[in-house]
């Protein structure tokens, strides 16, 4: 048995992993809604249990061990903020694309863009089929509306509504008033009303409905069914494509970009289900000239209600390590459809 430093905690390398390790689906869920950035996330929380175990000996118990970690981890997190750009969405930038028809603007060098979250990585070590956040508080377009709140305000209401921090708790932390804290926070939820984000809004669909609505996004994608596929959008669906800053709002422009851009021919797709943000998603590969299935991009779908109100597709073919995805598949890959 190792013994403990001051406070109860492990003196030895082993025991404090034992100890800290359970926390790190939840600190890196915590670290992703303040920097919308898997590695980031991942780097800050790998600095956070580093900072912890070489402060050891000053924990008293005061606090519990979960406490402490969130306390090194949002310090952390606000350090990081100070030295990045916020990251954010197509829709964050400008105005949806006029042209749905036309070739995507170019990347602009200058935006770091949000990242989804794989859910596998929210899964606790000892249980493989957990989830340990909710789902509804990683959603993409809440982490990518936090990212638009100064950074202190983006901790408190993190803090305070997601957390369940008592206000005392989150001043102490960040060394301001109950009243300062109190402020904050309700400037902050009148930000996130003012983007749109009610309790209506993030609130998940039935799993049966879901289920359904994500088969026959498949289907129609991998058939190269623009009708169908148009038919599973809401009225005014969003399309966004990062990292082109190009973006389309409503179903209508959706239908005839996918049309034009994308879905010329059944099979050039191939679809393998994940999970990204509590919400369902899909790595999509595309037909190359040997016939094989390469890395295209991670698609996340945003549910509301019967239909699809949101597709995120992520063109990044690095992500597809981060999902634990293969970067091709062969050609005789089966369809989702």
């Amino acid at each position: 048995m190792s013994a403990p430093a001051a406070g109860g905690l492990p003196r030895d390398g082993e025991g404090f992993a034992r100890l800290t390790d359970p926390f790190r689906p939840e600190l890196l869920a915590h670290c992703y809604r303040m920097l919308a950035s898997v590695h980031d996330a991942e780097d800050v929380v790998q600095e956070t249990l580093l900072r912890a175990w070489r402060s050891r000996d000053g924990f008293e118990g005061r606090a519990s061990v979960r406490t402490w970690l969130y306390r090194i981890a949002t310090n952390a997190c606000l350090r990081a903020i100070e030295n990045r750009s916020r990251r954010p969405l197509p829709s964050g930038l400008g105005a949806p694309g006029p042209e749905p028809d036309q070739a995507l603007a170019a990347a602009p060098p200058e935006v770091t863009w949000l990242q989804p979250l794989p859910d596998a990585l929210l899964r606790a070590p000892d249980d493989p089929a957990s989830i340990v956040v909710s789902r509804r508080s990683t959603r993409l377009a809440l982490v990518a509306a936090l990212q638009y709140l100064p950074a202190r305000q983006r901790a408190v209401l993190i803090l305070r509504d997601v957390l369940g921090w008592h206000a005392t708790e989150v001043a102490d932390l960040l060394q301001i008033s109950a009243v300062a804290v109190n402020s904050a926070l309700q400037r902050a939820r009148a930000a996130l009303r003012e983007a749109g984000l009610t309790e209506d809004h993030l609130r998940e669909p039935a799993d049966r409905d879901r289920r359904a609505l994500v088969d026959k996004y498949a289907a129609a994608f991998e058939n190269a069914d623009v009708a169908a596929l148009t038919r599973l959008l809401a009225e005014d669906a969003v399309l966004e494509m990062p990292p082109s800053p190009t973006w389309f709002a409503g179903r209508a422009p959706i239908g005839r970009f996918f049309r034009a851009r994308v879905l010329r021919a059944p099979g050039d797709f191939r679809l393998t289900e994940t999970a990204a943000n509590g919400q369902p998603a899909f790595g999509a590969y595309v037909r190359g000239a040997d016939g094989a299935y390469h890395a295209h991009a991670i698609v996340v779908l945003d549910i509301e209600g019967a239909a699809i109100s949101r597709i995120v597709s992520f063109l990044d073919p690095e992500l597809f390590p981060v999902f634990g995805l293969p970067s091709v598949l062969p050609r005789d890959h089966p369809s989702l459809a």
